[in-house]
């Protein structure tokens, strides 16, 4: 029975969108139905980065909002220079080694690959329930990392990082976890170890700074990957349920069904970096 739930709940949940949504100048041609959460009043001068749905003009300086943004509800979850608003997952206060700020930009820094080993995770003061989140982020060669949601820093004590449901992080191409799993789910932009993400027209650039964007509606999921839906998925379900029993999360009761928690950016023994890391809440009364 087992069995044939897991597999039914494959099926049911690699729902993923490979269309990216329109650029367009100004964000004036785009509609909901296109976009999903868009900001039709954005006047900007030039092209909309990360697609539609971000109100930001793409000559907003980092780690700034845009005014539609703001308008629309948009905070910083960082603000370009202070830990403030962020400490550690398993301190009380940010951590005093493994991670720097650098010229607008959080780094955590290169140690042993080990999973919370140096500095350890981060995780916003606040927790939250329905959201877009917002993150750009850049990895270095063989680099492993990840943003997590729905963190719950009581669950795990011990030595690893904190639990909650994963947005990966990580270098496809040189880190051997991207082997690991089932069918890629611990690939870029995965749900970690429980749903592959399906990123082939998502322009990927290791280079680069990419945007990593996570949707929270109740319980409806997605993660974006350079403004191209990657993973959608319903949780509090059988399905989800089947899924986190074959995973390395079964032995966390409640995984990916808590209401709110924490935003966590993983300390995973990788240099990765930071920055525009933004939020705008959702249903708020």
């Amino acid at each position: 029975m087992k069995k044939f739930l897991f597999i039914a709940a494959m099926a049911v949940l690699l729902i993923s969108c490979g269309s990216q949504p329109k650029n367009q100048k100004g964000c004036s041609d785009c509609t909901k139905s296109e976009c999903g959460k868009c900001c039709e009043s954005a006047k900007c001068e030039g092209e909309c980065s990360g697609g539609c749905s971000d109100c930001a003009c793409a000559d907003t300086p980092d780690n700034q909002l845009s005014a539609c943004e703001k308008e629309n509800g948009w905070v910083l979850l960082w603000d370009g220079v202070s830990t403030e608003g962020w400490r550690g997952a398993k301190l009380d206060a940010f951590p005093e080694k493994g991670w720097t700020i650098e010229d607008g930009i959080l780094k955590v820094l290169k140690s042993d690959g080990g999973e919370s080993t140096n500095g350890g995770d981060i995780v916003t003061v606040r927790q939250y329930t329905d959201f877009i989140l917002s993150v750009d982020f850049k990895i270095t060669p063989g680099a492993n990392s990840g943003i997590k949601y729905f963190v719950q820093t009581d669950l795990n004590k011990g030595e690893g990082s904190a639990i909650g449901c994963e947005f990966q992080i990580l270098d496809d191409e040189l880190h051997p976890d991207a082997k690991l799993g089932v069918n890629g789910n611990r690939t870029l932009s995965s749900l970690y170890d429980l749903i592959p993400a399906k990123k082939e027209n998502a322009g990927f650039d290791k280079n680069s700074f990419n945007n990593a964007r996570i949707v929270v509606d109740g319980s409806h999921v997605e993660h974006w990957l350079n403004g191209v839906k990657v993973v959608e998925y319903e949780r509090n379900n059988q399905m989800f349920d089947a899924l986190v029993a074959y995973s390395k999360y079964k032995i966390w009761p409640g995984f990916g069904n808590f209401a709110s928690g924490h935003i966590l950016l993983q300390d995973h023994g990788d240099e990765v970096w930071f920055k525009n890391i933004k939020i705008k809440e959702l249903n708020k009364e």
